[in-house]
């Protein structure tokens, strides 16, 4: 998929000294029981649910300073923000596992605000060692469609130490992948950290991590402004292979099923992929797999777009109008997540060879050349 690809690292975590606590990957729902200071208290059912991390308090220790540059190229401080609540995150520049994933949560809670989330600053802080021009922040921001919604902050290797080992991120490469920690950080208007949130990597639970952001971001601001959302912060039963689903089409006004019936090869992807990889050269090339499938009755390709971490559907549907190319298999649109957590998608793209009885033969993260796909396939039906 890319040279150097995030996944996830596990730690431990204390307040007041805070140590690496998940990494940029795979599910950091394992990592510890969310913390039991919930910006809700109202909802029960949250301190129960296994992918939302409710958050931990840090008692209100000065957040440290620093001076890195933002997406334009323009220096940039925390305290420049001071008057504002900031909410702080952590990201890779090129990641496309755990930081869509807070980058969306981050914009909701903010938009679930209304009118007063002109009293919120959104900043990310590049993770990747690898990737920390201007150039590589500006087109994370851009792939994600907030390159006016946030400021994502790069620097020197020695200014991004300093400001990872100040919040006590760790960061790493690990055979050529990355790994660090996808901490969440909100700072209140005098400059003090109040509470400090673990992104899990449940795609599903994007919109109820945003409104446990946004409750507490509203508890920090003037006159606490009301939360614009009924999210419900129970755990959400999800949808797998085993399970009939109907989902819309990216591609047409009609629908596309998944589910028991018949085998399939099933592709998460998102259209942000276009930044670290060749994404329209890997979406029509998969015509080319879909012909050997009916020619050597190998499972048929459907593909699955996770909406949920998208800037919108529009953008899904002009980008695959915009590839010049009809795809020959049909393209659903996974708005709520629950598809690909049920088929245990850990990363875009990611592939998936179900049975006609719903089960899962196959999966692999990465892209694959048609030849390796379709020699992959055979051997998941007949091994």
């Amino acid at each position: 998929m890319r040279a150097v690809r995030a996944r996830a690292m596990l730690a431990m975590a204390t307040i007041g000294a805070l140590a690496a606590l998940a990494g940029c990957g795979t599910s950091a729902s394992s990592v510890g029981s969310p913390g039991t200071n919930m910006a809700n208290p109202t909802s029960s059912a949250a301190m129960t649910n296994p992918e939302l991390d409710t958050g931990s308090s840090l008692g209100g220790q000065p957040a440290p300073d620093f001076r890195l540059l933002n997406q334009f190229g323009q220096p940039m401080s925390l305290s420049q923000f001071r008057g504002k609540v900031v909410v702080l995150s952590f990201q890779d520049s090129e990641c496309t596992t755990v930081c869509p994933l807070t980058a969306q949560s981050m914009l909701e809670a903010k938009q679930m605000l209304g009118a007063a989330g002109s009293q919120v600053q959104l900043l990310g802080v590049d993770a990747n060692p690898d990737a920390t021009k201007v150039a590589d922040v500006l087109a994370y921001s851009r792939a994600h469609g907030m390159v006016n919604r946030w400021d994502f902050l790069t620097g020197t290797p020695a200014q991004l130490k300093a400001t990872w080992s100040a919040y006590h991120i760790a960061v790493q490469i690990e055979q050529g992948q990355i790994d660090h920690t996808p901490a969440l950080f909100v700072i209140d208007q005098r400059g003090r950290e109040q509470k400090l949130y673990l992104t899990q990597m449940a795609y599903s639970s994007v919109g109820q991590s945003a409104r446990v952001l946004a409750d507490e971001l509203s508890s920090l601001l003037p006159g606490h402004p009301r939360v614009a959302s009924q999210q419900s912060l129970a755990s959400i039963t999800v949808q797998g292979p085993a399970s009939h689903v109907t989902l819309p089409s990216a591609t047409s006004g009609g629908t596309v099923t998944l589910g028991p019936g018949q085998p399939r090869l099933v592709m998460f992807f998102a259209t942000w992929l276009s930044e670290v990889s060749n994404l329209k050269s890997e979406l029509t090339g998969a015509n080319a797999y879909v012909a050997t499938a009916r020619k050597d009755g190998l499972p048929q390709l459907v593909a699955v777009d996770e909406t949920v971490v998208e800037p919108s559907v529009q953008t899904v549907r002009g980008y695959l109008s915009g590839l010049g190319t009809p795809l020959s298999y049909p393209v659903a649109l996974d708005t709520s997540g629950r598809v690909a957590d049920g088929y245990g998608v850990q990363d875009q793209p990611w592939l998936v060879v179900v049975s006609s009885s719903g089960k899962t033969l196959w999966s692999h993260d990465g892209w694959l050349p048609v030849p390796a796909l379709t020699a992959a396939v055979k051997h998941a039906v007949n091994p």
